[in-house]
């Protein structure tokens, strides 16, 4: 039974005389009376609380594929344009939103951001189907697809609008990302020491538009044929075309 359909008698059906309540306790009885129906409202509203999933537009298109269990996952890893494109064709990934976040609202711009003094970190925020690909394999993407070991700078892009982090959700992620980074440090997977920080999410600031599904709607800009596009050959991905995809060499 949900916890709105649950039905309490009213105290002023209650008898004082029947059941000999002095009028302290018939006004202590309201009271909780009140109280228990203000948590079961409270309960409700959560309970049946829409789903945190991006909307569907010309820009998001796999929006509509979004699973009814889908988790969500917040990564910095440099611009993202290019992190979203790798998100976008791991399997397991139902869609992704760029954005910011770190900040303030006012200043969530791409220009101010750009600038590197606004606090705020490019991030594209992943929904994923927990069942298809666990946190700890959309962390084995997040490792590969950016180099987890330069401060503040992914290749030419520098300031601490490209740093990588991971924003948490809860303590399952974090938990996750620590034991994550001790695996890669202790195996060396990387020469240099990992500076990848865990920090708890905070609020998502969603991109301008033009900036979402970027590498799909603009496969011709020079930025993506220079850092995008030899990395996804590296990976054995496929190479973004106004037609759709084609997979590369």
């Amino acid at each position: 039974m949900r916890p709105d359909h649950v039905n309490f008698p009213a105290v002023e059906n209650l008898n004082p005389g029947r059941f000999r309540v002095t009028q302290h306790t018939y006004r202590r009885m309201k009271a909780i009376q009140l109280t228990i129906s203000s948590l079961l409202a409270a309960a409700a509203s959560i309970a049946l609380a829409e789903p945190d999933v991006p909307p569907i537009t010309e820009k998001n298109p796999d929006a509509k594929e979004i699973p009814d269990n889908v988790e969500v996952a917040t990564f910095g890893a440099g611009c993202f344009w290019c992190v979203e494109e790798f998100f976008h064709q791991t399997p397991g990934v139902a869609s992704t939103l760029s954005g910011y976040m770190g900040g303030t609202k006012e200043n969530a711009e791409y220009k101010k951001v750009s600038s590197g003094r606004t606090k705020h970190v490019e991030v594209v925020r992943v929904y994923f189907d927990p069942e298809a690909l666990p946190f700890d394999k959309l962390l084995d993407r997040f490792f590969e697809l950016h180099d987890p070991t330069t401060l503040n700078r992914q290749g030419y892009d520098r300031g601490t609008q490209y740093r990588s982090v991971v924003f948490y959700e809860n303590d399952m992620q974090k938990l996750a990302t620590e034991k994550k980074i001790k695996e890669l440090t202790e195996a060396e997977k990387f020469d240099d020491p990992i500076v990848t920080a865990i920090e708890p999410a905070m609020e998502f600031y969603l991109a301008e538009d033009y900036h979402q599904n970027y590498a799909r709607l603009n496969p011709d800009n020079p930025y993506l044929h220079n850092v995008l596009f030899p990395k996804l050959k590296k990976l054995g991905l496929k190479i973004p075309t106004k037609g759709g995809s084609e997979k590369s060499e």
